[in-house]
């Protein structure tokens, strides 16, 4: 198959049916579909075909590789540096057929092979600078679209290659064709949001640009248009609040000039430009409420003339929907079935959706107007046929929920009707766990109520608790609608099934979030929950769900507390084992999970200590690459100090421990160690007492770090101050080789003699 990437046609180059095309839609369907297989092969091709004289083959050799890179992403991962190497040699071959699939694979790399692809930006950026650069404009154009994926997710790391890119940028905004410059306007949108407040020095320059794009009104300049009202939104992000307030009249008034003009997508990108516009300025965007809810309801109510295969049976179907609230217009008409189009019209009530959604967050109790229509039209929408509106739609309940309980708390029947909204919201969320058909409106719907239950605590919760419990405990079991294979048949627990991250981890959230608004009594719930939460600990079952499993089981530990012990038998040989693991993260998440379970599983877990210990010792050691690992192995540590110190040889795992401090990384972990070493201080332990030259160098970095808390920094100034109490004579000479700002922060706890 990969050969016939390199078939000329002598048909129209458009044409489905040309050799080329349709070997890679079928490439590509395979790499989906059988990444293992498919890889290897791909990957064979390719370093023979780079090497080619024939320059279609060497085309070939790039294309089948970004074609792949969706697929056989995890793959590619392992192999990124040769990857590159036959990419970025691509990108300076002679033959523009040639750098043109480059181009193209290199923005395939940047939007599937996140976050390892940009630990390369090094070698990448400099090569996509030079083509944008290139004679041909279709390279030109490809390496435009490879710098927005690249840059989008980069953050600060884009900042040394920030001039050069918006010297090339601004100058190929105002000298290159109306497609080049849409694909420009793109990228300078992934920078901005990459460097953030960094970007303002161009800000200006970009901003009076897009003035003159936003008020263009011919057709074959609407998708500029379109593309330089999204990109104003993101500049307003980066610059903030106070730099664009001043001059946002004019870009909004500009924004709502456009929805005159009957296009689709530039509506749909105004929605996008309005949300951005609602984020940077808060309660300040009240007053453009009246211009721009409207626009964001006939974009919802449009009828998008795209219903097809509809289920008209009565029956609960595994694929249908159901009913989604006691409010029946989620459900009027049938649900439409087995459909995955895109249309413009689908687009912009996406766009209009999340729009509401934001309005209502970020202007609250303002939002009282528009409050009862925006609730209907999210209803409606929980239940429509494309995952796209409904993914928007489920994201937006929430902060509906939020403004309405700003509404409603100064009213009289106000917790009535509050409580009327969360019901409303609450009988949709359940209901989507397990009847919505897609994983990613299943996720955020569990995320909406982990999030919910933090915000409301158990008491706003308790009517929903049983059936919460019984749609996780179907999700866990994988039963739900989204679970099933296209066949409609169950999933098998042993076959290699379809894995999906999000979901799993969106699921492992909810039982942390019961058991910290419940505490102990979470213990009979988790009875329910823990047997089919351990088949995703099975050896069989990828990595990520092992590490999902350890995390979930340590937030229980910490929140439920005592009635963990129960368990210890269970997960101990669990967690030592994946304090081995190969994964960095693992290792994290099983050696937090170790510390939890000694500090609240109580005598149940003495028995482990020797084995825990052994299991942590090589995560403090040099050839432990990861600082974070290295964090939570020391707040374990702590942690078992804590509880049972008397079962601690403190003489032996002391220097062990004081040698990785201060934290690096991971802070969350800073009361738990510090709290230890400055419990062992106070109470003259003399293990502890005879490392005080490392105690002061260690307090004097944790005082002055900005990553730490007040009141951390209280507590180690309350141990300094006891050795000082004791220590007084001896400490002069500690103080004086320490760097003067380490010195004067450990002088203001220094008590007055």
């Amino acid at each position: 198959m990969c050969p016939l990437l390199a078939e000329s046609s002598n048909v129209d180059e458009d044409d489905d049916l040309a050799p080329d095309r349709v070997a890679a839609e079928v490439i590509d369907t395979m790499a989906l579909n059988l990444s293992k297989h498919v890889f290897p092969l791909v990957f064979e091709f390719a370093s023979l075909s780079s090497q080619n004289v024939n320059p279609k083959f060497r085309e070939a050799s790039v294309t089948a590789l970004g074609v792949v890179s969706e697929g056989c992403s995890e793959l590619m991962k392992d192999k990124l540096e040769p990857v590159l190497q036959i990419v970025l040699g691509a990108l300076r071959d002679p033959e523009q057929m040639v750098r043109g699939a480059a181009s193209f694979a290199l923005g395939q790399f940047a939007e599937h092979l996140q976050p390892e692809i940009l630990s390369h930006y090094a070698s990448v950026l400099p090569c996509i600078l030079n083509a944008l650069e290139d004679v041909s404009d279709e390279v030109k154009e490809k390496s435009y679209y490879a710098l927005a994926a690249f840059c989008e997710d980069m953050g600060m790391e884009i900042l040394p290659f920030l001039d050069p890119l918006m010297g090339k940028l601004l100058a190929a905004l105002q000298n290159s064709s109306r497609n080049l410059q849409e694909t420009c306007m793109s990228a300078i949108g992934s920078v901005a949001a990459a460097a953030e407040q960094a970007f303002i020095p161009y800000a200006e320059r970009v901003l009076e640009l897009m003035k003159v794009f936003m008020v263009l009104t011919n057709d074959e300049d609407m998708r500029a248009r379109a593309r330089a009202t999204e990109l104003v939104g993101i500049v307003a992000i980066s610059v903030g609040r106070t730099r664009i307030e001043p001059i946002l009249p004019a870009f909004v008034e500009a924004a709502i000039s456009g929805f005159g003009l009957e296009f689709s997508e530039l509506r749909e990108y105004t929605h996008g430009f309005f949300s951005n516009v609602a984020e940077i300025m808060d309660d300040g965007f009240v007053k453009y409420l009246p211009h721009v809810v409207p626009l964001a309801f006939s974009s919802c109510n449009l009828d998008d003339g795209s219903a097809v295969d509809i289920d008209k049976s009565d029956d609960e179907n595994i694929n249908g929907f159901g009913e989604v609230s006691s409010d029946d217009e989620a459900h009027d008409e049938p649900r439409v079935r087995n459909i995955s189009i895109r249309t413009g019209v689908l687009d912009e009530k996406a766009a209009a959706t999340q729009a509401l959604g934001l309005f209502a967050q970020h202007t609250k109790s303002s939002f009282a107007p528009y409050l009862e229509e925006s609730l209907k039209i999210l209803v409606r929408h929980s239940g429509y046929f494309h995952e796209d509106v409904r993914l928007q739609a489920i994201i937006a309940l929430k902060y509906i929920l939020t403004a309405a309980h700003a509404i409603f708390q100064c009213q009289n029947d106000g917790s009535m009707k509050a409580k009327e909204v969360l019901d409303t919201v609450m009988n949709i969320y359940i209901k989507t766990m397990t009847e919505d058909d897609d994983k990613e409106v299943v996720a955020q719907a569990c995320m909406s109520i982990a999030d919910i239950i933090k915000d409301y605590g158990y008491m706003a919760l308790e009517p929903y608790m049983s059936q919460l419990v019984d749609a996780t405990l179907t999700l866990l079991r994988e039963e739900s609608a989204c679970q099933q294979l296209e066949n409609g048949s169950d999933i098998d627990d042993d076959d290699d099934t379809e894995h999906d991250e999000i979901l799993t981890d969106a699921v492992s959230d909810l039982l942390p979030a019961y058991s910290k608004s419940t505490g102990s009594h979470f213990a009979p719930i988790f009875a329910k929950l823990f047997e089919p939460l351990m088949k995703f600990a099975r050896a069989s079952r990828p990595p990520q769900d092992r590490t999902m499993v350890i995390a979930c089981l340590a937030e229980v530990a910490q929140e439920m507390g005592a009635p963990i012990a129960s368990y210890i038998d269970r997960l101990m040989s669990l967690v030592l084992k994946e304090l081995a693991s190969s994964s960095a993260t693992n290792r994290r998440n099983a050696a937090f999970c170790a510390g939890e379970l000694a500090k609240n599983g109580g005598e149940s877990t003495l028995k482990y200590y020797n084995d825990i210990l052994r299991g942590l010792y090589p995560l403090f050691g040099e050839s432990e690459p990861d600082d974070a690992v290295r964090d939570n192995a020391a707040g374990a540590v702590a942690r078992m100090i804590m509880v049972h110190p008397q079962s601690i040889p403190l003489n032996q795992v002391l220097p062990v421990f004081l040698r990785v401090l201060p934290l690096k990384e991971d802070h969350e972990e800073s009361m738990a160690v510090y709290n230890c070493v400055c419990m062992l201080v106070l109470s003259s332990n003399p293990q502890i007492l005879s490392h005080v030259p490392e105690l002061v160098n260690i307090f004097a970095q944790v005082l002055v770090s900005p990553a730490e808390t007040s009141e951390v920094n209280a507590q180690v100034g309350r141990a300094f101050s006891y050795l000082i109490s004791l220590y007084r004579q001896e400490m002069q000479p500690l103080l004086s080789n320490l760097p003067p700002a380490h010195a004067n922060a450990l002088a203001a706890f220094v008590p007055n003699s």
